[in-house]
């Protein structure tokens, strides 16, 4: 069996990419406050820059979302992961003798 705790392609990370996109729908204002808003930031950088500039910092700015993106997603699933990980042990071990 796999060791649950790992970030693979698996049953956990489907669950975890369902949750992703109801939780970026922005349901709240509470949701809203707390999104972070990086087209709209860097739209205000790219406006305040000399035109010769544009492509080389868009390029920038694109690597370091994408870059942000896959950093905060890997921390996430890990630790849903281990906390899901966690619950299931505590649970199983309530039907150990």
């Amino acid at each position: 069996m796999k060791n649950l705790r790992e970030v693979n392609d698996d049953i956990l990370k489907d669950w975890l990419l369902f949750r992703e996109d109801s939780i970026s729908s922005l349901t709240s204002e509470e949701d809203k406050k707390h999104w972070i808003y990086f087209d709209e930031i860097s739209e205000n950088i790219l406006r305040n820059i000399p035109k010769e500039n544009k492509k080389y910092v868009q390029k920038q700015l694109n690597k370091l979302d994408d870059n942000f993106m896959d950093y905060i997603s890997y921390w996430n699933e890990k630790y849903y992961r281990n906390g899901f990980v966690d619950g299931s042990q505590l649970v199983m071990g309530c039907f150990d003798e």
